[in-house]
């Protein structure tokens, strides 16, 4: 089975949150980023919403520049706090819905939904959806790319931006990059892009055709890779980056089913599996948390943090049921999942365990 990669892109993410935030900087150039003092200042632009873009504003400008170019800009300072909240809200959606996830910055994350979709057509309607919860829980646009690889998916997220959506067919990966410049391929900056249109290279294409010896002549293994992924290979996998900040398991039934005796008995293997697998790992944990996604692919979480960390499988199966009640009124259900999260390795005293009993 092809793998399916989608790649979420929030669109103009700081300079979205500050016009979701004050409704007056709706459709006004705003630039987010260090003071401009009246075109003196020496810091850069963090980003900019796409009205600062047609003043030619661009993320990694100089700040005085982009004064210059729009002096009647709204100017905002950055308010990370605001930020990683939102990006948390975010980020909580976007891995409900994924089989394997990626967070790899505070705009952007990888979802791995081969199993979950199981086709491209369901994998297009689940991208409909994210959009969709993203814009009505947290007032924000993203673009996303789904392809067979990372990093096609993550050049179709910007292709048609912003609120784009991007599909890239198993077997036209190499088709779909050949006519991009060469500069949208992951990990060649202007120094290589320079390099590479010395060489009279300037489409992902013409790199493919390009003889790999004298990329690695020039490039070493880089130009190997390079060379890789302009025909449209990339075996990396969509994979959390730090030590295991949760443990989670999942169970896509063959049949949507709306039975209750059959969800509760399969929600209870799963904590049984999840169980398991935190006990292998040698954890313990506070946050109890489940996925409930539905036969439309609409897709719910819940989550219920304890007072103190615990290893108790009847914790996982008490908490788990009484967050998924209210799912299973008689509506059909795809999957479910649980995932436990808030991990410590510490051995605690678990004296008021039975408070949860």
């Amino acid at each position: 089975m092809n793998r399916i990669i989608l790649h979420v892109d929030m669109d103009s993410f700081y300079a979205s949150v500050e016009q979701r935030e004050n409704h007056s900087y709706k459709g006004q150039p705003v630039v987010v980023g260090s003071d401009p003092k009246d075109g003196h200042g020496r810091g850069v632009v963090s980003t900019c919403s796409y009205e600062a873009r047609k003043f030619g504003i661009h993320s990694g400008m100089p700040i005085s520049r982009a004064y210059k170019l729009c002096p009647d800009a709204v100017f905002l300072p950055v308010n990370m706090a605001l930020y990683k909240e939102a990006s948390r809200n975010i980020m909580e959606i976007l891995r409900s819905f994924a089989d394997r996830f990626q967070q790899v910055s505070v705009d952007e994350a990888y979802l791995d939904v081969s199993e979950g979709a199981g086709s491209l057509q369901e994998a297009v309607k689940i991208a409909g959806i994210i959009k969709a919860q993203v814009l009505e829980r947290e007032g924000l646009t993203c673009s996303i790319g789904i392809a067979p690889n990372r990093t096609a998916a993550k050049i179709a997220s910007d292709l048609d931006k912003p609120d784009g959506l991007t599909v890239v067919e198993p077997g036209r990966v190499a088709d779909f990059l050949e006519p991009l410049e060469v500069r949208r391929l992951p990990g060649i900056g202007s120094k290589n892009e320079e390099i590479l249109l010395g060489m009279n290279i300037r489409t992902i294409g013409q790199l493919a055709r390009c003889e790999l010896d004298l990329l690695l002549s020039i490039f070493g293994k880089w130009g190997a890779r390079m060379h890789q992924l302009a025909h449209g290979i990339d075996d990396s996998k969509v994979a959390e980056m730090t030590e295991s900040k949760s443990v989670s398991k999942e169970h896509t039934f063959q049949v949507d089913t709306s039975d209750a005796v059959e969800l509760y008995a399969s929600l209870g293997s799963i904590a049984v599996q999840v169980h398991k697998e935190l006990m292998r790992q040698g954890f313990s944990f506070r946050t109890v948390s489940v996925k409930v996604r539905q036969s439309d692919f609409t897709t719910f979480s819940r989550a219920q943090t304890l007072d103190i960390y615990t290893r108790d499988l009847d914790v996982i199966k008490k908490q788990a049921k009484g967050l998924v009640h209210e799912f299973f009124d008689g509506r059909k259900i795809r999957l479910l999942g649980i995932r436990l999260s808030n991990l410590s390795k510490s051995t605690m005293i678990q004296s008021t365990i039975d408070m949860f009993l």
